[in-house]
């Protein structure tokens, strides 16, 4: 039997050799990768090496510009020594001569000078900056510095992160300060909330090393804002300062002020709080001055508030303890309560709010009485009246009935009586008053509810004129 025969297959043919590395001047390729380009190894045909030397680069300067800090410039600049000892390594032994060396050096010295041209140009730039970012802030004005810093872009960060990194922190603080004015300027509204956010900034940006300049600006600017337009703003804002618990910087001198502006504050803010009728937040600034500056020229116009918002006050509890009827007894008979305003119970007629049983009130003259408790000397409250002392006795005999003879007591008419001294809320008096009056009229009516006349009863009120009821009066009202 015959089997097929199969050709073997051609072998397969040894692999190319590596390119040989392009000749390339060892001057030439140090040169190229001064650029930091990857010139250098494109020089030496190792694309790969020159696109990862790149992407190095990359991401070095990425870094430098995020950290901004001279120690990682100085990391690039070895990386930027590495590249070139490494293009020269490389490059060893490989040279051309003549004027292909020139061409190669040509090439990479004019590629090289180029970025380190741009390079040294934008680090100028930067320096340039800075500088006007330095003396701005130097002389404490926040709005040059911003100004300046504005000119820094993306270039000038990569040529000298550090630099422009200082005058970014520069510009910051600024930003800071920018809030901090904002801050303060609602402080002096009364916000202490604000002025506490506000100084707490301020202690934060002086606190950082070259800041004092534009901090002591923000601080006059807030300064020279007091007093504020309300006075009112300006106490909150001087009380606020004074309790501020130091902090041994510049800030303190904010303190120097309270003393200057806080008085006339007190007292401007008190009359304010009197015209809106705040009668005890009122006497509340009046008394700080007093406690605090005692020695101020305003101290006896805030003695005065004072006594003004005091007797106020007074008054105000007095009339709302006298709220009611006049023919019922007000809570003040039972809790009296003094106004300083009132005239002292003295020599004289003293004037008389009346409350209670009114029967009597308006039969005494108008000079005694008055409903206004600002113009009263007393208070007099006045209880039901009852049988006083015996006037007369006399003889009545009923017209119907038995006509028997009955004896009939003429009495004073009993009124109990407290009398309150308003000035001091004190009772100056408590006893029963006791009003005359004619007595045994010829006829005396009355009136019987069994159906069977047994006579008048056995006592019977005195029948009081104006003159008498005035005689009854008149020991509470007049001395």
């Amino acid at each position: 039997m015959d089997y097929p025969v199969y050709a073997a297959p051609p072998p397969a043919p040894p692999p190319a050799p590596p390119p040989a590395p392009r000749a390339c001047d060892p001057a030439a390729a140090a040169l190229g990768n001064a650029s930091l380009l990857g010139i250098g190894y494109l020089m030496l045909g190792r694309r790969r090496l020159a696109l990862a030397a790149v992407l190095v680069t990359i991401v070095l300067v990425s870094v430098l510009v995020s950290v901004a800090r001279t120690w990682f410039e100085v990391l690039v600049l070895l990386w930027w020594a590495a590249v070139i000892a490494h293009g020269w390594f490389l490059a060893r032994g490989r040279g051309d001569a003549g004027n292909a060396v020139r061409r190669q050096r040509l090439i990479a010295l004019g590629v090289t000078v180029v970025v380190l041209l741009a390079v040294g140009l934008l680090r100028f730039d930067a320096s340039r900056i800075h500088h006007s970012v330095t003396e701005a802030r130097e002389s404490g004005d926040c709005a040059r510095v911003l100004s300046a810093h504005g000119g820094v872009w993306i270039g000038v960060r990569i040529a000298d992160a550090p630099l422009t990194g200082r005058s970014d922190e520069a510009a910051h603080a600024c930003r800071r300060l920018r809030a901090a004015r904002t801050q303060l300027a609602t402080g002096l509204t009364g916000d202490t909330g604000a002025l506490k956010a506000g100084f707490a900034t301020l202690g934060s940006v002086l606190d950082e090393p070259g800041n004092a300049k534009t901090v002591e600006t923000v601080l006059n600017g807030f300064l020279g804002g007091l007093p504020a337009k309300d006075p009112c703003h300006t106490a909150a804002v001087t009380d606020w300062l004074r309790d501020r618990q130091p902090t041994h910087d510049a800030l303190d001198r904010s303190a120097g002020i309270v003393g200057q502006t806080a008085p006339a504050a007190l007292v401007g803010c008190g009359d304010s709080l009197m015209a809106a009728r705040a009668w005890a937040s009122a006497r509340t600034r009046y008394q700080q001055l007093l406690d605090r500056y005692p020695g101020d020229q305003l101290t006896s116009r805030a003695r005065d508030g004072v006594k003004k918002a005091t007797q106020t006050i007074e008054l105000e509890n007095v009339r709302s303890l006298l709220d009611g009827s006049t023919d019922d007894q007000p809570a003040y008979c039972s809790k009296p309560a003094k106004y300083s305003g009132a005239a002292s119970y003295g020599k004289g007629t003293n004037r008389a709010l009346f409350y209670g049983n009114d029967t009597y009130r308006d039969k005494l003259p108008g000079s005694w009485r008055t409903t206004d408790p600002a113009h009263a000397v007393l208070v007099i409250c006045v209880g039901e009246r009852h049988y006083g002392s015996t006037v007369q006795r006399c003889p009545y005999r009923s017209k119907f009935g038995t006509g028997a003879l009955t004896y009939v007591a003429f009495r004073k008419i009993a009124i109990p009586v407290k009398v309150y001294e308003l000035r001091t809320g004190k009772r100056v008096a408590k006893r029963d008053i006791q009003i005359s009056g004619a007595s045994c009229p010829r006829v005396i009516h009355y009136t019987n509810y069994i159906g069977v006349d047994v006579g008048p009863p056995s006592k019977q009120y005195v029948k009081a004129s104006a003159s008498d009821v005035r005689a009854g009066f008149r020991s509470l009202i007049k001395r």
